[in-house]
């Protein structure tokens, strides 16, 4: 039998990566954070003094790409982000990662989040979340994540940097960040994680059976 795919995908610090990790677990799934491949491609793309938003050089780090480049402790922070999103934007980029995405599920099964996941990489996915959250408050959450990791900035110049990612994630002509139609939304403003959890965990166990 199949093993089931969960596909997660929202804006920045909505709380799909802590979901999706946690739902991964709770149904013995593997969890792939599918964000951090472009992360990874960007930060390539920076190691060679290129630039993120070159076609060519970012469709070479993107074919290049390493396991290990995964494990990298710099992947989070305001110059990764924005070189995220600007690779994120070249459709080749995309094309040559998606094999990567797929293959990760093939027969195992998977809980994958990202942007795309269930529009594009997997829409046939067994079930779907849209995670989501106001800005302020994902501006905040992403805040106090940096905060933790002694990055010294400031609420508002995240919350800007966050609108210009979600405008430039929206606008794409590339795999644009899209709620799939039979996703179920999750808005986790008002939520803490274990009430998130417990919500997500419902829904994809009302598609999937007892996994």
């Amino acid at each position: 039998m199949m093993k089931p795919i969960i596909a997660i995908d929202g804006p920045a610090a909505a709380g799909k990566g802590t979901l999706a990790r946690r739902l991964a677990s709770t149904l013995g799934l593997p969890y792939l954070d599918t964000g951090l491949l472009y992360r990874a491609v960007g930060r390539r793309v920076l190691d060679t003094g290129g630039d993120p938003a070159d076609p060519a050089t970012a469709e070479d780090a993107a074919r290049s790409l390493r396991p290990e480049d995964l494990d990298r402790s710099d992947l989070r922070g305001p110059q990764a982000d924005a070189a995220a999103a600007s690779v994120a934007s070249i459709p080749n980029v995309r094309a040559a990662l998606l094999a990567f995405q797929r293959d990760f599920a093939a027969g195992n099964g998977a809980v994958l989040d990202g942007r795309d996941i269930g529009t594009v990489i997997f829409p046939d996915a067994s079930a779907k979340l849209f995670v989501t959250a106001s800005l302020t408050e994902r501006a905040r959450r992403r805040w106090l994540e940096l905060r933790a990791k002694d990055v010294d900035t400031d609420i508002a110049t995240v919350e800007e940097d966050m609108r210009q990612r979600d405008a430039k994630d929206a606008d794409r002509s590339a795999a644009p960040l899209r709620e799939a139609h039979d996703a179920y939304r999750l808005d986790t403003s008002e939520m803490d994680a274990e009430t998130a959890f417990q919500s997500a965990l419902v829904f994809v166990r009302s598609r999937i059976g007892g996994v």
